[in-house]
């Protein structure tokens, strides 16, 4: 059972002021008029008492009809057409004495011919310049208010709803006129009693001294024991507060970077400028391969080369051209170490594991990872990005084989993010060998390929190493993986400014 003494003790005395006043107001204005309190104060009441349930608020958008700038000044200073006629008399006048006359702008003038002129109030000669004369309707006219006199005497803004069909031609005609009226959507709220209300405003609402806090004064004169205070409503709703926090993606690669970690991987890193070199060449990517087309990367204008260590080059051409000491026959082409040493934008993160198999420090056994921005040519859609994110990397040990690849793939799927319904496929790399595909089932968007993985080949593994050793390689679309771990059906929406989308998205185990 609903206890209202309860209810009417914890109100605020904003609150309590307003309550009784909505029986018979329905508006915020004269709920401000008859309460005497800000309109501030007003709205802040109502919400605190809708939240309550003891009163109903509707929001009605209304469109008003104001006076622009003109208008205020033809309704304090008259209208000028109303001056041109008057200043007529009954003689006809040139514009010019009109004008002087009348004591009107020059620029309306023409407003006022073609107002009088419509009214039949007036009539155009022409000898040597254009004359005015005032006719017999603009005498009848002149012993009664303009329509547009009667027009600006009304209380504005007006609702152009409760425009009387004459008013609405007047206002039809003042919009044709330069900054005479225009209109505004204004939003009003209406409130009404609920049952619960009225049976709180039935039971008594006392506002003699309810204190609403106890101050060092009232303590030590224990005035305060003599007063009501009032209930305060502990279970009652407080307005969400928004720490500041990562941005969702963010935090989502920071925690694949730390799994990554956590599993005894050591992070490396490269330039977003790259060579073909590195991003092609030291990949066995042959020279005629379409991937290295300007539809597919982005070309640096300036600087367009960078000098690459002539030795590593000597390596990799021998590979590309005869397969060198790596057991291979190679491409079969001339290679073009000017080529090699071309600027452009990291199209895959595969370029990084070169720059660490190069690497004099690198470890072997070793384990490494890295997560990196890239850029292609790409078209945009909801599993495209034109720049995006991989995560990708490799292990280098002796008697690796696809089995361990093959497990490392369901292990990164599973923990960076929950996915179980997943599948590997064969696939093409020139870099890998053998080479597949992991793909995940999306909940909405059905089979999508996270990335690609394989066997480095000895074509690209011995001119960087100098050693013939088994290294199994991948490189994972991060961002899709976060669209199954953030449950989004849009990889645009990873970088969404949507501050509801920002405030609310969460990672499991959040």
């Amino acid at each position: 059972m609903v206890d209202l003494k309860k209810i009417g003790a914890a109100l605020h005395p904003l609150e309590r002021k307003i309550l009784p006043l909505i029986e018979t107001q329905k508006e915020t204005p004269s709920l401000v008029r008859c309460s005497g309190l800000k309109e501030v104060e007003v709205l802040r009441a109502c919400q605190w008492l809708a939240h309550k349930k003891l009163i109903t608020i509707t929001l009605q958008e209304k469109i008003v009809v104001r006076l622009d700038k003109n208008g205020i000044s033809y309704a304090m200073k008259g209208l000028p057409e109303k001056k041109f006629l008057e200043a007529l008399g009954d003689k006809e006048l040139t514009l010019t004495q009109v004008e002087k006359k009348a004591g009107i702008q020059h620029d309306e003038l023409n407003i006022c011919l073609g107002v009088l002129q419509r009214k039949a109030a007036i009539v155009l000669s022409k000898e040597r310049e254009l004359r005015v004369k005032r006719t017999e309707q603009g005498e009848k006219l002149l012993q009664q208010p303009f329509s547009e006199e009667r027009f600006l005497q009304k209380k504005f803004p007006v609702p152009l709803s409760e425009l009387s069909t004459s008013e609405r031609q007047v206002f039809d005609l003042l919009k044709k006129r330069h900054l005479f009226v225009k209109t505004d959507a204004e939003k009003r709220m209406h409130v009404a009693l609920t049952p619960l209300g009225i049976q709180v405003i039935q039971n008594g609402l006392k506002n003699d001294g309810v204190l609403e806090r106890l101050t060092p004064e009232l303590l030590k004169s224990g005035e305060w024991k003599k007063k009501p205070l009032r209930r305060y409503d502990v279970t009652a709703d407080i307005p969400s507060i928004w720490g500041g926090t990562l941005q969702p993606y963010r935090q989502f690669l920071e925690i694949v970077r730390q799994k990554f970690l956590s599993l005894g991987f050591t992070e490396s890193s490269g330039p977003i400028v790259e060579q073909e070199f590195w991003n092609m060449d030291a990949l066995f990517m042959p020279q005629f391969h379409s991937a290295r087309d300007i539809q597919d990367v982005y070309f640096v204008k300036e600087p367009a080369y960078t000098k690459i260590n002539p030795t590593l080059i000597k390596r990799v051409r021998l590979a590309h051209e005869t397969g060198g000491d790596t057991g291979s026959l190679g491409w079969k082409y001339v290679f073009d170490e000017q080529r090699t040493q071309r600027n452009i934008l990291r199209s895959h993160d595969t370029a990084v594991s070169a720059r660490t198999l190069s690497d004099p420090k690198l470890k072997i056994p070793g384990k490494y990872f890295q997560i990196e921005r890239c850029f292609r040519h790409d078209v945009i859609d909801a599993t495209h990005l034109a720049d995006f994110d991989q995560a990708g990397g490799f292990i280098i040990e002796e008697g690796l084989t696809l089995q361990h690849l093959f497990g490392l793939l369901k292990m990164f799927a599973k923990e960076f993010a929950n996915i179980d319904d997943i599948k590997i496929v064969p696939s093409y790399f020139p870099f890998t060998e053998p080479s597949c595909e992991l793909h995940a089932k999306h909940p909405e968007l059905g089979w999508i390929e996270l990335g690609g993985a394989g066997l480095f080949r000895p074509e690209m593994v011995t001119p960087l190493t100098g050693k013939n050793i088994s290294v199994i390689a991948w490189g994972i679309g991060i961002s899709r993986l976060a669209m199954f771990s953030l449950k989004l059906n849009d990889v645009r929406q990873l970088f969404s400014q949507d501050i509801d989308y920002l405030r609310n998205a969460s990672l499991p185990g959040d």
